[in-house]
């Protein structure tokens, strides 16, 4: 069975099997073998090579983790992180940076990607500009369900007052074509961010901050239903959320 990601992959990267041997310290055929038979490498070949395509390993080969010959996981998984913080300032941008149609943002307030992600609302506005349609569902501090998640993260008062700084942070990109803001008070989940075909879903763990809780990375797939469960989740709350206006 060919593994038709690690070849799109190299095809994409402008990467040769030989070019990418000699990269990653293999010989060419094996490479030819990773691509034709869906050979799984061993851990340290794998990861090297996954270093010269700039890739995760576990996307390029799905069952690494769990052994040579191991079932797949679902074809959109494309790797799952023990805790959101595990995720650099610098892979967030990366990541929004790659969404030129579509950004949802689906939290309470993520207050991080302002405060460490520089230049977060400038991103925004230039996406937008570019065309990119842009929605982001905020908590409503006011809500029972913000409350009620502030009170089982022994946060008390504080995720209302975080809902309330996510606010402030997005209040200047309110009325830029193409980005509309608006706020729920719905049991969340999941926090949702999706940049196009690519998704971050962070869980949610009864006591648990989100900056603790896992956190996985999907990627469209033609065969996957994962990422198409999560945005019609996204779209039911957006539905039912209030729109910010510019006052």
């Amino acid at each position: 069975m060919r593994n038709e990601r690690l070849r799109a992959t190299m095809t994409s990267r402008g990467m040769t099997s030989q070019a990418l041997a000699e990269k990653a310290g293999v010989d060419a055929k094996t490479v030819e073998r990773w691509i034709s038979t869906g050979r799984v490498p061993y851990v340290r070949a794998a990861v090297a090579a996954a270093g010269v395509l700039e890739e995760d390993p576990v996307y390029l080969w799905p069952t690494l983790h769990r052994g040579r010959s191991a079932r797949a996981l679902s074809s959109e998984v494309v790797a799952v992180h023990e805790q959101r913080s595990q995720i650099s300032p610098a892979q967030w941008k990366s990541f929004f940076e790659s969404g030129n149609n579509h950004i949802d943002i689906l939290v309470y307030a993520a207050v991080f990607l302002h405060e460490q992600v520089m230049g977060f609302n400038d991103l925004l506005i230039s996406k937008a500009k570019a065309g990119c349609q842009i929605r982001i569902a905020l908590g409503d501090a006011h809500s029972a369900n913000v409350r009620a998640r502030g009170l089982e993260e022994r946060f008390g008062h504080g995720i209302e007052t975080r809902c309330e700084l996510a606010l402030i942070h997005y209040r200047p990109v309110i009325g830029t074509k193409n980005i509309e803001v608006r706020t729920h008070g719905t049991t969340l989940y999941n926090s949702i961010y999706r940049a196009d075909d690519e998704m971050f879903v962070n869980a949610h763990i009864f006591g648990v901050n989100a900056f603790s809780a896992p956190l996985w990375h999907y990627r469209k797939a033609a065969t996957g239903t994962l990422i198409a469960s999560y945005q019609e989740s996204f779209d039911t709350v957006w539905g039912t959320a209030k729109a910010v206006g510019t006052e």
